[in-house]
């Protein structure tokens, strides 16, 4: 019997009047596009568990720098995220960028 593929998880956009205060990684006031990052991943029993709301350029950096085993493993708080070297070049970078930047590049995977 061939086995059942897994449901690909794609964040969604956070609804509009969601969005208010600052994004707990970069500090910035959030802006659209923002999603929901699940800071224990679901991939790894994560369902149910807290999330924080993020500018998906920041979230988007965290899944090209980390896999899901790192995110459980060392990297399951804010605090943790944003003391990883490169997480921590890129918050420095996208501070100076307004609310509502975003850039696809920051998807891209090494």
């Amino acid at each position: 019997m061939p086995r059942k593929a897994k449901k690909a998880h794609f964040p969604e956009s956070a609804p509009v009047g969601e969005i208010e205060g600052n994004c707990p990684l970069c500090g910035r006031l959030l802006a659209p596009p923002a999603n929901r990052h699940h800071l224990l991943p679901l991939s790894r029993g994560g369902k149910g568990t807290p999330t924080v709301l993020l500018h998906k350029i920041c979230h988007d950096k965290i899944h090209s720098v980390l896999t899901e085993a790192e995110l459980k493993r060392s990297y399951h708080t804010i605090e943790a995220l944003q003391q990883q070297e490169e997480i921590a070049t890129f918050i420095r970078w996208v501070q100076k960028k307004p609310p509502e930047f975003y850039d696809r590049s920051a998807r891209r995977k090494k």
